[in-house]
């Protein structure tokens, strides 16, 4: 018997267009007719609710994609073309990929089954139409940003360190109320800004900015400790740099799409620039060449002067190019798996330059925080690598001495860890429900509005419509990394297997395998440790308790 996936997905969570449901009940009707109902019934069901087509960047899309490599299914079912991708290159990528699996792609929309040559042939055409579709809305979408752009307003986001987002009223020629949003200036976190502009300028180094912030205490917008990523975030917004005569020189050199005129550059309002950044659903926003940035004057206060704020560029391009160096060979076993006890940070490896005894590099592993903050923030013995590496060798190699203690106490972690998917199941469940709540209460409160236009109550209104927005989005982020880990596969009883045969090969193998091999070897089965000053704690795969107290 033919074995189906149906597959489902929706850019937006409203009632427009063609529900999820809808779409997996349709794509069961046609597998009933065609294949009988039997495999309607045992068909596998994949949905993303709320991702865009643009890209294959989806959690039940990719799931879906591991088990067709483990051959779960012989063909995937989905109600429209677009409903997997407008994308023709990530298209034509899929149907080969299925091909070379032997598994078919079936559209019951345009009626394509590329199961035939015929089937393959028209789809890769529709696929064209679909992308062509896209691209149009891309262009419509740019050319809606370029009126925008004329009224410098904020069209919202993350508001940037510094300002908040206020609404303005303004009436329109008809003598309508029209609402908009601009930035205003927040003076305590505006001066934050200006210390960051001025102690990059001072030391030349995002790192060296980055431990004076530290030292000193200073969080982000979101209370969070700066990091390097975070100032150059900072450093290189150009909605801080007032629109003065250096700004307009500099973005014209640039060759931005500038809307202002030179004597708008006055210095007395700041610069706002879109379509800086690719958005990708689960992915940090990519920036784009400045060339495709839509550039005007805001309404808002500008904060650093424009020959500060190129300055800054020039320096930061400078850096990038005298930066890189050459990756040094890393002896080290345990990188990237260390971490500190006392702060919870990464513990780096750091060679001395020397060799020991036996002409192996010597090194250390120190706490990332204790190393940014100058031992302000964290200040954590530093552990003898060469020592460390040795002692998490030959405790691994001990436990084959008694196999059927550890992988007993695998499959006690595996439990533990099956109980917490349950409970994020039901925090899921719980999400979901507080999440439509919200949407009743901003339903509600939008048909206030209508009723409250042009009264004090007004502004309170729109203002709780914002918040229970923002609340809505992070119940809709935890939702989606919930199900995320609760789709991921618990240790499956297979890799006890393959766990018990590393363990029982890694004595005698040790000792010839080269750093890599056994750094591999060691991931496999260790998931992480932890450095109290004193003692290393090995946890391994499966397990929640440490796995021993071993000293160094």
């Amino acid at each position: 018997m033919d074995q189906f996936a149906i597959y489902s997905r929706k850019s937006k969570f409203t009632g427009k267009g063609e529900s999820i449901g809808n779409q997996i009940e349709l794509c069961r009707q046609y597998i009933s007719v065609h294949y009988g109902s039997a495999c309607a019934k045992s068909a596998y069901i994949y949905e993303d609710e709320g991702f865009s087509g643009g890209n294959l960047e989806r959690p039940q899309f990719k799931m879906m994609m591991k088990e067709a490599e483990k051959k779960k299914f012989t063909a995937i079912v989905c109600y429209r073309l677009d409903r997997i991708s407008r994308n023709i290159g990530d298209f034509a990528s899929l149907i080969e990929e299925l091909n070379d699996l032997h598994i078919s792609f079936i559209s019951i929309k345009e009626q394509f089954d590329t199961a035939s040559p015929m089937g393959r042939a028209m789809m890769y055409i529709a696929s064209v139409f679909s992308q062509l579709e896209r691209e149009t809305i891309a262009e419509r979408i740019r050319d809606n940003m370029l009126e925008l752009s004329k009224s410098g307003r904020w069209l919202g986001g993350n508001t940037p360190t510094g300002y908040e987002s206020e609404s303005v009223s303004s009436i329109t020629i008809e003598g309508k109320s029209k609402k908009m949003y601009q930035l205003k200036l927040l003076p305590k976190e505006a001066a934050l800004v200006r210390l960051i502009f001025e102690k990059f300028l001072e030391t030349g180094s995002l790192t060296r900015t980055e431990t004076y912030l530290i030292q000193n205490g200073y969080k982000t917008k979101y209370n969070r400790q700066f990091s390097r990523f975070a100032i150059k975030g900072i450093l290189t917004n150009p909605v801080y740099m007032i629109a003065d005569p250096q700004a307009y020189a500099y973005l014209k050199e640039k060759k931005v799409d500038l809307f202002g005129e030179k004597e708008q550059f006055d210095g007395s309002y700041g610069v706002i620039a879109y379509n800086r950044t690719i958005q990708k659903p689960g992915k940090t926003h990519e920036m784009r060449e400045m060339e495709e940035w839509i550039v005007a004057v805001g309404k808002h206060e500008g904060i650093i002067r424009g020959v500060t704020w190129v300055q800054v560029q020039k320096m930061l391009e400078r850096n990038k190019s005298k930066n890189y160096k050459k990756p040094r060979s890393n002896v080290a076993l345990m990188s990237g798996m260390l971490f500190c006890s006392a702060c919870g940070s990464y513990m780096r490896p750091k060679l001395s330059g020397r060799k020991n005894s036996n002409g192996e590099q010597t090194y250390s592993y120190l706490c990332s925080m204790k190393e940014k903050s100058r031992m302000q923030c964290c200040n954590m013995k530093n552990a003898r690598g060469n020592a460390l590496d040795e002692l998490v060798v030959q405790e691994i190699k001990k436990i084959p001495e008694d196999e059927e203690q550890f992988l007993q106490q695998l499959n006690q972690g595996r439990k533990t860890l099956q109980e917490d998917k349950e409970s994020l199941e039901m925090n899921v469940i719980q999400l979901k429900e507080e999440k439509i709540s919200v949407e009743e209460e901003i339903s509600g409160l939008v048909s206030a509005l209508k009723r409250a236009e042009g009264t004090a109550a007004e502004d309170y209104i729109v203002k709780q419509i914002e918040l229970l927005h923002k609340r809505k989005e992070k119940y809709q982020k935890s939702i989606i990394q919930m199900e995320t880990t609760v789709s991921e596969e618990i240790l499956p009883s297979g890799q006890e297997k393959l766990l018990k045969e590393i363990l029982s090969s890694f004595k005698s193998m040790v000792d010839i395998m080269d750093v890599e091999q056994k750094r591999m070897a060691i991931r496999s089965l260790v998931k992480k440790a932890v450095w109290d000053g004193e003692n290393v704690h090995l946890y391994f795969f499966g397990a929640e308790e440490p796995s021993g107290d071993h000293s160094k």
